[in-house]
Parts: structure tokens; C-alpha cells; sequence
């Protein structure tokens, strides 16, 4: 992610925990701090985190420490992988038991056997190899990076299979499991683009309705898109289908990764500003229930629901070191 988008991230006022139904207290908490599991010798920015359910894992991209930590969440152990440039994105891949890594600082796609964590290849993409998915569908991994660009990877062939070519660098995206779109946010082109992966084409470029669109998360049995903006701190709430606006809602600030918790009928936003916001969904559509604190700088997170865990990734800051944050629902 973009210097210039860090910085003005950092400058937005921490508004949020402080009003209305965002501050509670620990045992009326929509979510309770259960671990927190040190991540030792980690420092610099973290970036996003991935789920290994066969192992019981949680995988750390440590962008700026240049490493992936494997962490156990039954010992807490860590399993620490070196030697990596600014690692962005993660998937592990069930089917064949493999870690996928995109790093931004020379645009690699690593893979690394999930038994031994040892490296079993490399493909070398682009500049800024970023957010990485799975598709549902074909199982191809796709990876964003460059100037503009969605990569589509076999993983046995480690051979790219296709790309889709966006007007700007793809920052949080999503692809639907029930229908050829993938959802892909656009800060520097100030929209949200619905690409039809069939044909590797824009089927529609939606406008953001503020600046900053990072994180975008995707319900498919209600058919929603969650797109968390920065500047203001907004969570906006569109109809995958049509790309209307349902709501427009305020969020906390720094917000780098969204996710929907469909069991509950909420959605939790993880902002750098501090906190694990959390939106319920009632009759009139979803309202603010509460920002439970986690820790200045902890802006990405991963919610499991086959765990029915919320994990914030912490850096170290303030006298504190890097930790994974466990948060119980």
C-alpha cells in the first residue's frame, strides 16, 4: 500500500471509540479478548493474515520484518519464515497443503510445502505483489500487483493462466462464488470495479463515495459488498447486483481489513486506530454495536468462522511487541 495513503490514514481523528455505543464494558463486549499469542522478534508494519484449518495455523505477513510467521493456536509456537521482501498477501491451499506468499518488494509469488513450511517454488509476477485470493470455483490463485493488475496462477503448473487489467493498482478485492464477478476496490480511480472474470473485462466501475477504499468484503447469500473508506472513516454497504448504496454508516479509522460474520448477522471492521468495530444487523439494516479496543496499529485481522475467531494482527509499538490478538465473539 501507498506511502501517501499510510500517512493520511495515520491523521485521521480516532473519533469513533469515543462516541455513542462504542465504548462497553468486558463482559457486555460483542467481542472478548481471549489470547494474545507473541509474535517475538517481529518489528515494522504486518500486513494480512491467513487460516491453515488442517494444522490449526495462523499465518502472519510480516512486511516489514521480511518475514511469515506460522503460528500454532494450540502451543502458541511460532514457525518463523526469513528472507522474504515486504510480504503482502497470503492463501494457504487445503487441496494441496501449500502457503502461497506475495511479497511487494520484488513482486514474487512463493510457495512453501504446508507440512515442513520449506520453499517449493517461485513465480516472479510484478512490482507490488499484494492481496492474494482463492477462487472458489477454478482454484487458481489470484493475486493483485503492478500498476493494474489481477493475476491468475495455476498452483500446480505455478504458471500465470491470466490477468485482468485494471486502470489502477487493485487494492482489497473478492471474488463471488456463485456468479463470474470479482469485486475489486480502486482508491487512486475512486471506485469500486466489478469485473467479469470470464471475459477478463470491466463490467461496471462503481463510484466511491469517499476516498481511501481499501479493505472490500462480499456476503453472497444477501448479495452485499462492504467497502471500509478512510478518509472519512465510513463503512459502505452496496447491493452486489445492482452496485446501489444500502448504507452509509460511521467506522473507525485506519480501516484495513473488513469481514462479515453471517451467523451473527454482523460485520467487523480492523482499524489501526485501535479497535475491532463491530455492525449488527437489525430490521432497519446493520447499526454500530460497539468498538472493542485491540491495540494502536493493529490493522489487519482475519475472522474464521469455522473457529469462531476473530484474529487482529498487532505490531509492535509503544513498549509492546508484535502480537496475534485472539478475539472470541
Amino acid at each position: 500500500m501507498k506511502p501517501l495513503f499510510r500517512t493520511l490514514a495515520i491523521a485521521l481523528p480516532l473519533a469513533l471509540p469515543g462516541c455513542g455505543k462504542a465504548q462497553v464494558s468486558a463482559g457486555s463486549a460483542p467481542l472478548t479478548i481471549e489470547r494474545t499469542i507473541q509474535l517475538d522478534g517481529v518489528a515494522g508494519r504486518i500486513d494480512h493474515l491467513a487460516v491453515d484449518l488442517r494444522h490449526r495455523r495462523i499465518f502472519v505477513a510480516e512486511l516489514g520484518n521480511g518475514s511469515v510467521d506460522a503460528v500454532d493456536l494450540d502451543s502458541g509456537a511460532s514457525h518463523h519464515i526469513g528472507g522474504l521482501k515486504e510480504p503482502q498477501g497470503l492463501a494457504y491451499l487445503p487441496d494441496r497443503d501449500e502457503l502461497v506468499v506475495a511479497s511487494g518488494g520484488d513482486g514474487t509469488i512463493r510457495f512453501f510445502n504446508g507440512q515442513s513450511l520449506l520453499p517449493s517454488g517461485v513465480i516472479q509476477l510484478g512490482h507490488d505483489a499484494d492481496n492474494v485470493r482463492v477462487d472458489p470455483v477454478s482454484g487458481l490463485v489470484a493475486v493483485g500487483y503492478g500498476s493494474g493488475a489481477i493475476a491468475f496462477i495455476d498452483p500446480v503448473r505455478r504458471a500465470v493462466v491470466s490477468t485482468i487489467h485494471l486502470p489502477v493498482h487493485p487494492e482489497g478485492f473478492q471474488l463471488a462464488s456463485d456468479r463470474a464477478d470479482l469485486f475489486v476496490n480502486l482508491p487512486d480511480d475512486r471506485s469500486v470495479a466489478v469485473v467479469d472474470r470470464t471475459t477478463g473485462t470491466i463490467a461496471n466501475r462503481l463510484p466511491a463515495r469517499h476516498q481511501l477504499n481499501f479493505p472490500l468484503a462480499l456476503d453472497p447469500v444477501s448479495h452485499t459488498i462492504a467497502v471500509a473508506y478512510r478518509w472519512p472513516a465510513r463503512l459502505v454497504l452496496m447491493d452486489a447486483q445492482s452496485g446501489s448504496v444500502r448504507q452509509d454508516l460511521k467506522s473507525c479509522g485506519d480501516a484495513d481489513d473488513v469481514a462479515f460474520d453471517r451467523a451473527r448477522g454482523r460485520i467487523y471492521v480492523v482499524c489501526g486506530s485501535g479497535s475491532a468495530t463491530v455492525f449488527q444487523k437489525g430490521a432497519a439494516g446493520y447499526e454500530l454495536l460497539a468498538a472493542v479496543p485491540t491495540r494502536a496499529g493493529a490493522r489487519t485481522g482475519l475472522f474464521v468462522a469455522e473457529l469462531d475467531r476473530l484474529f487482529v494482527a498487532a505490531r509492535a509499538n509503544g513498549g509492546k511487541g508484535a502480537a496475534l490478538i485472539v478475539l472470541r465473539p
